[in-house]
């Protein structure tokens, strides 16, 4: 005799896998993990620093 199954719940494992199938796929794809946001704003400031040094008297 074969096991009984749920589909409610083989339905909603599946649909959950999915999901989290493609949420992986997009935190590869656009995602940034905490560190690199903060190393990216860091340069962005430095950066911006920099520029603002170089800026002369009569440029503004």
């Amino acid at each position: 005799m074969s096991e009984l199954v749920n589909l409610n719940k083989f339905r909603k494992v599946k649909a959950w896998v999915e999901e989290r199938t493609r949420a992986d796929t997009n935190a590869v794809k656009f995602g940034l993990t905490k560190a690199e946001k903060n190393r990216q704003a860091l340069m962005s400031k430095n950066a911006m620093r920099l520029l603002d040094g170089h800026k002369s008297e009569d440029s503004e």
